[in-house]
């Protein structure tokens, strides 16, 4: 398998925006580490031996439950421990493990940030494949400025998966990615920008970046914790129109 290239990101905080609760929550992370670049076709087909067109381009078409799979394959490639559990397409993620992952929101946002408050690291244009150049699928990873971090791609090319549930009170298991896409305007490629969808859902835009770092209290980690997913995921009332029903 080609190298799974990972940056070492220092401790830091970071400040995360959600539009719908109009709150802003401040987050202390830990050292992590992350992908230099998304995951690329080339790696996706080593560790999954599936087939590949385009080694260099980001892996895409990609569900969040097939990203988790892919961490936890990469792991025992590389004789890591697993850091995702499976009980059907239930999901858990055990924080005390050192494999590859899928980085936390909070992660991604201050990965990506590199040091800016602004909604781009550099010149959208210098730093992201979007709708502005015109092409009609994912570039070859690197193509693009990287940011103070010495990462590429975190903006445009493709959505990268995170960990995080999107709002679960409004639309259940719906996990985050981050980024933009190639097919995205300026508005959609920005820091800050959440969109999500559910563990089955792919698009030819959306594919992931790893990360890795461990932690040492269960079940939280990196601005995420599953007590706050059960807290959000509260609704009293009837559900507001257009929302998407919760699971029984």
């Amino acid at each position: 398998m080609s190298d799974l290239e990972l940056a070492r990101i220092h401790a830091g905080v970071v400040t995360l925006t959600d539009a719908r609760r109009k709150e802003h929550r401040v987050v202390e992370l830990e050292p992590f580490e992350i992908g230099v670049y998304p995951v690329t076709e080339e790696q996706l087909a080593d560790v999954l031996d599936v087939p590949m067109r385009h080694p260099r381009r980001p892996a895409s078409d990609l569900s969040w439950l097939r990203a988790v799979h892919f961490c936890n394959a990469a792991s025992e490639w590389e004789g890591l421990d697993r850091v995702y559990l499976f009980d059907g397409e239930d999901v858990s993620w055990d924080t005390t493990a050192d494999g590859y992952r899928l980085p936390t929101e909070a992660e991604w946002e201050f990965a990506c940030r590199a040091g800016s408050a602004g909604p781009h690291y550099a010149p959208l244009a210098d730093a992201a494949w979007t709708s502005a150049d015109g092409v009609p699928t994912p570039q070859d990873v690197g193509g693009k400025l990287p940011n103070l971090n010495g990462l590429f791609d975190t903006l445009g090319n493709v959505w990268e998966w995170c960990w995080d549930l999107l709002d679960p009170a409004r639309y259940d298991d719906y996990r985050v990615f981050r980024g933009g896409g190639f097919a995205d305007d300026a508005w959609s490629v920005r820091a800050s920008v959440r969109r999500g969808g559910a563990p089955r859902m792919h698009h030819e835009d959306v594919g992931l970046r790893l990360a890795r770092g461990a932690f040492d209290i269960p079940g939280e980690a990196q601005g995420w914790s599953a007590q706050g997913d059960r807290e959000r995921a509260v609704q009293d009332g009837p559900l507001p129109s257009g929302w998407t029903p919760r699971r029984q």
